[in-house]
């Protein structure tokens, strides 16, 4: 791989094509060799992508970010998504549900991959939409790992929404919930009949690098299923952190 230009756009543009282009996901060390960069200078230009979404970070290695996912689909094949798809399409046909893919963005989640069985084609799948986290069980997920100010962003846009905060209702509460359990749960709140079950990955710091969730019709959702849907879901949460080298990722709290 040629050396990076001298110019901070260089070297950000050069950062991006090799984390894209790469058949795994890379650490800094191998990708400051390999474009002739100091490792200060790539890790603080990386620090910026992740921010803005080009470059996501997990552990200590670097995948295509949820904007590169949206420009090229190309891209998907080497990135989150294209590691998570075989685990998604197992466990949708362990479960007959639908399973998405989301990860974090600044004030809700984006859809990034769908698995959708025939039956349930009624379903509408919400690939690329972004979900508020007071609407569905993925950004529940992904916000209650998230620290107070990370989640601000999030609250701020639901408050705006008009949901409430405080109370037994309220989202503090659904979150407070979340975190102890592990488990995001939305049943009738976006459609009366489908309900939703969503568990986050976490890098090793703690931070939610994605979540899994499983859709399907709510009375599908009541005990024992849903004691059998969780056990599925937990165990593909940790095949995904496995392959993304966060083991144990999948399995807190």
């Amino acid at each position: 791989m040629p050396a990076s230009g001298n110019s901070a756009v260089d070297k950000a543009l050069d950062l991006v094509e090799a984390v894209t282009r790469s058949d795994r996901p890379l650490r800094l060390s191998e990708l400051a060799d390999a474009l002739g960069l100091q490792r200060p200078t790539a890790h603080r230009v990386l620090a910026d992508l992740v921010r803005r979404g080009w470059i996501m970070r997990v552990g200590d290695r670097y995948l295509p970010g949820a904007v590169v996912l949206q420009l090229s689909r190309a891209a998907a094949a080497h990135s989150l998504a294209g590691i998570a798809r075989p685990v998604l399409e197992r466990l949708s046909a362990a479960t007959s549900m639908m399973v998405n893919l989301q990860v974090p963005e600044e004030e809700r989640s984006r859809v990034v991959d769908v698995v959708r069985p025939e039956r349930l084609e009624m379903i509408s799948d919400l690939r690329d939409e972004l979900l508020p986290v007071h609407r569905f069980a993925g950004p529940l997920a992904l916000v209650a790992a998230m620290d107070e100010r990370t989640r601000a962003p999030y609250l701020a846009a639901a408050a705006a929404a008009g949901h409430p905060l405080e109370g037994r209702d309220g989202l503090l509460a659904d979150l407070d919930r979340t975190a102890r359990t592990g488990w995001g749960v939305q049943i009738g709140r976006t459609q009366r009949m489908v309900a939703s079950v969503s568990r986050a990955v976490h890098a090793p710091d703690g931070r939610p690098v994605c979540a899994l969730t499983l859709v399907g019709p709510a009375p599908e959702f009541e005990e024992p299923n849903m004691s059998r849907l969780r056990t599925e879901l937990r165990a593909a949460a940790e095949e995904v952190a496995a392959a993304l080298g966060t083991p144990g990722g999948g399995r807190r709290p």
